[in-house]
């Protein structure tokens, strides 16, 4: 039987920790209220308004994944943004109804401090220190460097919110444990890159070329990054590197290969392509340094800068990848190789017109127009596979099996399996719904807009005259019979045994 004085203690207690709380809450806030915070009068007012509705935070990702120039820098702000959508809508829609405080009273804040205009919704917790602190953690998670930029901004956006009078401070404390927990949550959802299990090893020798002695790297200059190949100089200084147009490119790396203990190549998916083509024909090791648009292989190997490239040829670390194969070749020769993937329908289309406008309008805006034509879905692709007529939207074929990365299969953990990532969007109305939702399914084994099957060799007829088919993106036209295998760990690449 429980004693009656038990009964009355907990709720006894728990006034008593309410008080405290409180009673710390408001001595705390009348600290901040009545200092004077050198400098502070005409920034954190002006700061905490610009922080509405996550204003200053989509700005702040805009720049990192702009000025940052890179996948990690890209990674960061989304991951950030993410982040800051989780926990805005945590706070929007459970925290606030939840508990309904009443914001501290403004009779000693001073004027010049107050925002002209004041929220309206409830005190508890805060959804800018909240949002803030979200941000911050996600962008630290991809990126320590813009993590440290972004901290300092986020600490003092938390402390304006106490410093204006429209928060007590243990709203802020707790708001910025919520947007700390979102960031967990969305890592948990979508690992981040170093989460990620590096591509498995198949360990390849090559020599060791600590100044770059005996690499000879051609440079794609009208790639993405255009500064990549003075980056490698600075680098590297007994390498030879030769920049040249890319109608020269194939030209400039056989030159290369005949003279070249290793050899190197900056640029794009597509130049990659033509380096590693080369270099399994001469039996050259390949050293990748990002300097495209996308950079998909270098950065499935866990290459993100030049440096790790470096590093790499500095220990004469490497690693045996496979080479997709496709036959008959672009151009009418006997093959064609990939090291991403290759497929028809809808995204050779999607390549033909992005590449037609990307000249003028930059390549982001014209990946958004051509994704918006060839989505209107007018006929879909008709061909025989393994004897089966079937019409579809898409078929891709991917060297190596792709791992999910979020909704959509973005990464490889083994560069070196020996299998073919055959995937297929069934034709039918609505292509667009249809490829979403080929997205979000991911890897399965089928469903209605969808199949997907590991196999070794894929035999494709009845293709039309002229299909498009693109292949690490570039596009070539096709028609009749098309076979797709692989020449597995033809190739060796240069890629450090410790990422960072």
């Amino acid at each position: 039987m429980t004693h009656p004085h038990a009964a009355t203690t907990t709720p006894n207690l728990r006034r008593r920790i309410r008080a405290l709380l409180s009673g710390w809450d408001r001595q705390v806030l009348h600290t901040v209220h009545a200092r004077k915070w050198p400098g502070s009068e005409p920034v954190l007012p002006r700061l905490s308004r610009s922080a509405n509705h996550g204003v200053l935070w989509f700005g702040t990702a805009a720049a990192i994944a702009t000025l940052g120039r890179g996948a990690r820098s890209r990674r960061a702000a989304v991951r950030g943004v993410a982040s800051l959508a989780l926990a805005s809508a945590v706070i929007n829609t459970v925290a606030k109804r939840s508990v309904r405080r009443s914001r501290p009273l403004l009779d000693a804040v001073p004027v010049i401090r107050q925002l002209k205009r004041q929220p309206f919704t409830t005190s508890f917790p805060s959804g800018h220190a909240a949002s803030a602190a979200a941000f911050a953690t996600g962008v630290a998670m991809e990126s320590k460097g813009w993590g440290a930029a972004v901290a300092p901004v986020a600490a003092s956006v938390a402390f304006s919110r106490v410093y204006t009078g429209v928060h007590y401070p243990s709203d802020v404390l707790v708001g910025a444990a919520l947007g700390v927990g979102a960031a967990f949550a969305v890592r948990g959802l979508v690992p981040t890159r170093s989460q990620l299990p590096p591509p498995s090893p198949s360990a390849a020798v090559a020599p060791a070329l600590p100044d770059g002695e005996g690499l000879v790297v051609v440079a794609n200059p009208r790639s993405g990054t255009a500064d990549a190949a003075d980056a490698v100089r600075d680098a590297l200084p007994l390498a030879e590197v030769v920049e040249c147009a890319p109608e020269e490119l194939t030209s400039a790396l056989e030159s290369a290969a005949g003279h070249a203990r290793a050899l190197g190549v900056v640029g794009g998916d597509g130049t990659v392509n033509l380096a590693a083509t080369v270099a399994t024909a001469h039996g050259l090791p390949l050293a990748v340094f990002p300097g495209g648009t996308f950079n998909h292989f270098a950065y499935d190997l866990g290459i993100e800068s030049v440096q790790d490239t470096c590093r790499a040829l500095a220990e004469g670390d490497a690693v045996r990848v496979d080479l997709g194969r496709f036959t008959p070749g672009p151009d009418g020769g006997r093959s064609g190789h990939f090291l991403n993937t290759l497929s028809l329908g809808v995204y050779p289309e999607l390549v033909r017109i992005r590449e037609r406008w990307e000249a003028r309008i930059g390549s982001w805006p014209a990946g958004v127009l051509a994704a918006t034509r060839v989505l209107r879905g007018e006929h879909p692709l008709e061909v025989d596979v393994h004897g089966q007529r079937r019409p579809m939207w898409l078929l891709f074929a991917g060297n190596c099996m792709y791992r999910g990365v979020g909704p959509t299969p973005g990464h490889r953990e083994n560069l070196a399996d020996g299998l073919l990532d055959v995937r297929v969007v069934h034709a039918g109305r609505l292509p667009g719904l249809r490829l979403l939702a080929a997205a979000l399914a991911g890897p399965l084994s089928r469903s209605p807009v969808h199949a997907a099957r590991p196999v070794h060799r894929l035999r494709v007829t009845g293709i039309a005259d002229g299909t498009p088919l693109a292949y690490d993106g570039e596009v070539t036209k096709i028609s009749g019979e098309l076979v797709v295998d692989k020449k597995v760990a033809a190739l060796t690449v240069y890629r450090p045994q410790t990422l960072l």
